[in-house]
């Protein structure tokens, strides 16, 4: 990962220290100019310096001559739609720029699929026991699925869409995923750790986590194989205006008989070999940070507990199905279809 440093020149440097610059980034050559008081001014690519040297700039003309004042960049909260666009419009390289218009942080756009400010937290301290003899003596979400952990295979796709605060919920074995994964640093991000010293059930161990950096909690279990569409999943969130939201798995059922449609007892008509959508919990969540104290502290509470609770006080859940793939490993045959699927990834 590039330090801020490496994408800065100041105003006052000359064109053909910018091209020396721009040619140590490699790809996605875009360099951020700052005055004197590390504000972002401008900015400037290839481009830019070859439609400078056609209006009869020089390699040693200052490179504020040469920059590009227009430029697009983050300030305030993340905006998803807005990070959408940006992608849309084709931009690489964008500062995420502080109020007084320093650059905060970079984020390499063409790397990413969105930006999600949510605080996620993977509930991974289960046993496994439809998985023993497997989960003897490695943890379920430590299993190696490809090239790397069940685990890691969520934690990586959360990356993918700029989440950089992660809680996991551990118990069983879980210095083995405490020690592969540390503090995040090695992924760039932050990883942080809640211990269930007796099980909370599949969302109680929210009600004991001290802090949470964003007001949307993403909430997964370590066990699904998913290529959910985090970005599609949270602006719909966003757009009901929800309290809570259910990724959901369409299920649909083939009745190979024409139904008759009844009314008391008389037959109004026939639905010939209907089929039936259901959805199922696909043990992905999102919620508002204020719906948190809702659960009770250090007491086994399930999801769909939480659910109820919502509902009954009239708080709004949505659900949100996913249309690409989705496998919950929990026994043998799902866990031999995963490592099958991910061969043709």
């Amino acid at each position: 990962m590039k330090s801020i440093q490496e994408y800065v020149i100041t105003q006052n440097e000359t064109c053909l220290a910018a091209l020396t610059k721009l040619d140590g980034l490699k790809s996605q050559q875009t360099l951020f100019v700052i005055d004197d008081c590390q504000k972002v001014i401008g900015t400037i690519t290839d481009g830019d310096i070859r439609r400078g040297f056609l209006k009869g700039l020089t390699l040693e003309t200052p490179i504020i001559n040469f920059s590009y004042p227009q430029f697009k960049f983050i300030d305030g909260k993340i905006n998803v739609a807005k990070i959408k666009k940006l992608k849309q419009d084709g931009i690489k390289i964008v500062p995420k720029l502080t109020p007084e218009g320093k650059i905060e942080r970079i984020y390499n756009l063409s790397e990413l699929k969105s930006i999600i400010p949510v605080h996620t937290v993977i509930m991974a301290g289960g046993r496994g026991e439809r998985l023993k003899p497997l989960t003897d003596s490695i943890p379920k979400p430590m299993l190696p699925l490809g090239d790397k952990p069940i685990i890691e295979h969520t934690i990586d796709r959360l990356i993918s869409y700029g989440i950089e605060h992660i809680t996991i919920s551990v118990n069983y074995l879980a210095e083995q995923i405490i020690d592969y994964f540390g503090s995040g640093r090695s992924k760039g991000i932050n990883i942080s750790y809640i211990n269930e010293n007796k099980p909370l059930g599949t969302i109680g161990c929210l009600s004991v986590i001290k802090e949470f950096l964003h007001s949307t909690i993403l909430v997964m279990n370590s066990d699904i194989f998913t290529n959910i569409d985090l970005e599609e999943f949270f602006l719909n969130f966003i757009e009901e205006k929800a309290e809570m939201s259910v990724a959901s798995i369409p299920y649909s059922v083939d009745i190979p008989y024409a139904i008759i449609d009844l009314k008391q007892n008389q037959i109004k008509g026939f639905k010939e070999k209907p089929k039936n959508t259901y959805y199922a919990n696909a043990g992905i969540y999102l919620i508002r940070k204020k719906n948190i104290k809702m659960i009770p502290k250090n007491k086994v509470f399930n999801a769909t507990d939480f659910m109820d609770l919502m509902i009954n006080s009239n708080r709004k859940i949505i659900h949100s199905p996913i249309t690409g793939y989705w496998i919950d490993i929990g026994k043998l045959d799902d866990y031999n279809k995963s490592k099958e699927l991910i061969k043709h990834l």
